[in-house]
């Protein structure tokens, strides 16, 4: 069905805004983007009346746990880390998401129509992370790119996990020593792999270090967890001793090292925000540091890291690093763009241009204002979440009935 957003405020993040906009979908993608009377409105489309509100694409979460460590159920719900094995390589964040999770309608009623879900920070290398919808019966419905990078973590988590089971690594010295062998390892391995292949002889495979040598070659980039200062040089020295591509998650203390990481041309992470000093790595947090980085010329994504602070709070996020002197649409393309250009998806999702997938959000104002709601949010120009304003209360279309499966 074709669908016609008409006479909102439209803001297409890599365009100028709009004022009295049309954005048209067709067969799931959006068609074009413009004035209204510049848009062409096909005979028997639907048409969604926007006026006086906000038009955005759906906010991308570049770094959750949303499915993986399902709220209110404890154990049973949490499959964030394997914390038997500090390679985990070949371990997928794709296996263990539940899309019944509460959390993929939270993530609606906020905005956020994309999450990239990732193993945690349990272990030295945690496994593959993956991009997904937050709308859809299976996970395999929601898939957007499987893998996106692999998850990767320094600092305090590790080296108490293993430190506690007295293995390595407990120092911080050994998790980079278990990452260092790690990819030597597959240095070793990849030369063996193509001289077996070049020759014609047959070779054992070895999953961690195939998806280890898919890094190596630059294929798939490097999302490192790390929060101080002292771990984010560790973990520039690791990537430039290997050659790979580095993502900072988290970046805590990265506002003490901005215009190194603008220089290396690295980009950021970083959040979750709303949160307390929970441990000693993250006693130097400050909301100021996004718009620092921001402001050094560092490409940077927020992240709430669900569910430290529930996935629907993204956009609260950006509110609250524009009041500590970050740029507002900086803070916007910081839940849009950016994150999806680091992550890879920036084809599909992160802006409204013609040949992007529809995924749009209705707002009720300025999305940065916390006073404004998500009224209506579409994924793939089927509308699966509503507002109802009178009612003072929102509706996610259930993907598991039959009618709402096509």
């Amino acid at each position: 069905m074709d669908i016609a957003i008409t006479s909102g405020y439209v803001v297409p993040v890599d365009g100028d805004p709009i004022d009295g906009g049309t954005v048209l979908v067709s067969g799931g993608r959006i068609t074009a983007v413009g004035r209204d009377g510049d848009v062409a409105v096909p005979q028997g489309a639907e048409v969604v009346d926007a006026s006086g509100a906000w038009v955005l694409p759906g906010f991308v979460e570049a770094h959750g746990h949303i499915g993986i460590d399902e709220e209110g159920i404890g154990w049973a719900g949490d499959d964030t880390n394997e914390m038997t094995d500090p390679n985990g390589a070949r371990m997928r964040a794709l296996d263990a998401i539940n899309p019944a999770d509460q959390g993929f309608t939270d993530a609606l009623s906020g905005g956020v129509t994309t999450s990239v879900v990732k193993p945690g920070s349990g272990n030295p290398i945690g496994g593959q992370t993956v991009a997904i919808k937050c709308w859809g019966r299976s996970v395999d419905d929601r898939l957007l790119k499987q893998p996106a990078s692999v998850k990767s973590a320094l600092g305090e988590n590790p080296k108490r996990v293993y430190g506690d089971k007295d293995r390595l690594p407990s120092t911080r010295q050994g998790v980079a020593a278990v990452i260092r062998d790690a990819f030597t390892k597959a240095q070793d391995y990849g030369a063996k792999r193509d001289h077996a292949a070049a020759q014609g002889e047959p070779f054992d495979r070895d999953t961690t270090l195939e998806v280890l040598v898919r890094v190596l070659d630059g294929e798939l980039p490097w999302c490192q967890h790390v929060h101080r200062a002292d771990d984010m040089h560790t973990a520039m020295r690791l990537a430039d001793e290997f050659g790979y591509r580095l993502v900072i998650n988290h970046c805590t203390e990265g506002h003490l090292l901005a215009d190194e990481i603008a220089a290396r041309g690295i980009p950021v992470i970083t959040g979750p925000l709303m949160i307390g000093r929970s441990k000693v790595e993250v006693r130097n947090k400050t909301l100021a540091n996004p718009g620092i980085l921001d402001r050094a010329g560092v490409k940077v994504a927020l992240t709430t890291d669900h569910p430290v602070v529930p996935v629907e709070f993204l956009v609260h996020q950006a509110t609250l690093c524009v009041k500590e002197g970050m740029d507002p649409g900086a803070a916007i393309r910081a839940i849009t763009l950016n994150p999806a250009e680091i992550m890879g998806i920036a084809d599909r999702v992160g802006a409204l241009r013609p040949g992007m997938d529809a995924d749009v959000v209705v707002w009720s104002g300025d999305p940065l204002d916390v006073m404004s709601r998500a009224l209506r949010v579409f994924v793939g120009g089927r509308e699966v979440y509503t507002y109802d304003e009178g009612r003072r209360e929102g509706r996610a279309l259930d993907p598991y009935y039959r009618e709402n499966r096509g």
